[in-house]
């Protein structure tokens, strides 16, 4: 607390002895807060924005706070984030094109509308509303509670994704399955946990979901999906990191005039076996590969000249001997004429053969075939690999 000598100068500093002076008596502490309150309204109403004074601010107008806030109304969709947008949205994953799997889940599409059809013997269709990617924990704690969370595991590529069924399909199921009335409104969702026999139905509503996605993958990869197990809380569902990236794709599944959702979320560490084909633009794409241009550069190589030399014998001499060589100098080859040359082509040895003669023609004779080559096309294929990989 301050001395009765700091209070009067707080009072100075204040202005609250003028106010005594104006009302020409001494004011009580309340008195003084009072009027000082009354003197700083009045301030305000004379100059509402501040501006008088050396410490006086400036209030911003909207436009300014949007341009702070990172929020333009005028832009597009793929503008870049900006101001305390973009630290917001910072958190968030990229998502990388994968055109392959968006072809998967579109063939997905087609193929659980069918099953789905003959599973219900209803009016069924299924569309894919989005694929994006996601944070794990951010999924998992933007799920809305009661759902039902399949954990599966892919058993080729040994890891694991997730299939959630909003409350909204699963009772729209039960009630289609069971004979139940066709309700124009919303289906009352209970704060309850699942029957036993609403898991039942859910867990063959999920196989033929999982059947489904087998087959959509079998024009990329074999892959089957196995169904782990079914959770009710999230915290068990648990099978990445919380901050590890993953593919989320959205599936909206009606009967008239009800239905719900199907989320299949698939970590990009699933995914990473097939990532190669998954980039494909199409099916069966093969980059720097074209059978037609390999079976043309067959042709021409098969039909091209080359020279080939046959070498009776090689052997090493001094130097000194190769300088001092005059006309009519003798070198000895260790070789009759019945042993075999070798046949070369550049600095290729190909075979061996016999040395002979047709007509004025000197003649060799293959005795062997041809050596393989030490050169395949796995060491071409490597060499692709290494440079892709710088």
């Amino acid at each position: 607390m301050p001395g009765p000598g700091e209070q009067d100068k707080l009072s100075e500093d204040w202005g609250l002895d003028a106010l005594d002076d104006i009302s020409g008596k001494a004011m009580s502490d309340d008195e003084r807060a009072a009027a000082a309150a009354a003197e700083w309204a009045a301030m305000l109403e004379a100059d509402p924005a501040g501006t008088e004074g050396e410490a006086g601010g400036r209030v911003l107008n909207q436009d300014e706070i949007d341009s702070l806030l990172g929020f333009d109304p005028n832009a597009g969709g793929n503008v870049e984030l900006t101001g305390v947008q973009a630290l917001i949205n910072s958190a968030l994953v990229s998502y990388e094109r994968l055109p392959m799997l968006e072809i998967v889940f579109d063939r997905l599409v087609r193929l659980a509308t069918t099953s789905l059809r003959n599973f219900t013997s209803d009016n069924v269709e299924v569309s894919m509303e989005s694929i994006s990617s996601v944070r794990f924990g951010d999924y998992l704690n933007s799920i809305p509670l009661p759902a039902i969370l399949s954990v599966i595991k892919a058993e080729e590529w040994d890891n694991y994704g997730l299939l959630t069924i909003d409350s909204n399909l699963i009772y729209s199921m039960i009630d289609v399955l069971l004979g139940g009335r066709r309700t124009g409104g919303a289906i009352r969702v209970e704060g309850r946990p699942y029957t036993t026999i609403e898991m039942t139905l859910a867990r063959r509503l999920i196989e033929v979901i999982l059947d489904d996605t087998h087959r959509a993958f079998e024009p990329v990869t074999q892959v089957n999906f196995k169904l782990e197990r079914m959770e009710t809380n999230p915290r068990f569902a648990a099978i990445s990191r919380p901050a590890n990236a993953a593919i989320l794709i959205e599936l909206r599944i009606e009967m008239d005039d009800r239905g719900g959702k199907i989320e299949i979320l698939l970590p990009y560490a699933t995914i990473e076996p097939i990532r190669e084909q998954l980039l494909q633009m199409f099916m069966g794409e093969k980059f720097g590969r074209d059978p037609i241009w390999e079976g043309h550069l067959a042709t021409e190589i098969y039909q091209a000249e080359v020279e080939i030399d046959a070498v009776l014998h090689e052997q090493d001499l001094p130097l000194k001997r190769i300088m001092f060589l005059k006309e009519g100098d003798t070198v000895m080859f260790e070789r009759a004429p019945a042993d075999p040359v070798q046949l070369r082509c550049g600095s290729v040895e190909l075979t061996q053969a016999i040395m002979g003669h047709i007509g004025k023609n000197v003649s060799v004779r293959v005795v062997r075939p041809l050596n393989p080559p030490k050169v395949t096309m796995a060491a071409f294929e490597a060499i692709d690999e290494s440079m892709d990989g710088k």
